[in-house]
């Protein structure tokens, strides 16, 4: 499921995309090269398509498990999701850093 998120990680944001989210996990593409067990935290918005309903936004915040660096592309990078709340669609971003 590719969707745009900017990730926050240690005072940087970052514009990604994510490429796979589950329940307890994400891999997002982006250019910049995040060290393993950095904390991190993201907001993305789920569309109607997968809700079913409307769309929801999401803020997760979590660590990095892995980077997977591939020649020519983006960097993945591999993220255990440790907490979620549903924030409404209208809200905000959230731009703590951590």
């Amino acid at each position: 499921m590719k969707l745009p998120v900017t990730v926050q990680s240690e005072g940087e944001a970052y514009e990604a995309t994510t490429r796979d989210v589950s329940a307890r996990g994400v891999f997002i593409q982006m250019d910049a090269d995040l060290a393993p067990d950095s904390p991190l935290e993201f907001t993305l918005t789920l569309p109607p398509e997968i809700t079913m309903t409307r769309s929801v936004r999401v803020h997760c915040t979590g660590r990095v498990l892995r980077v997977v660096r591939e020649s020519g592309g983006p960097i993945g990078v591999v993220a255990m999701i440790d907490t979620y709340k549903f924030a409404p669609e209208n809200a905000p971003e959230e731009s703590k850093p951590i």
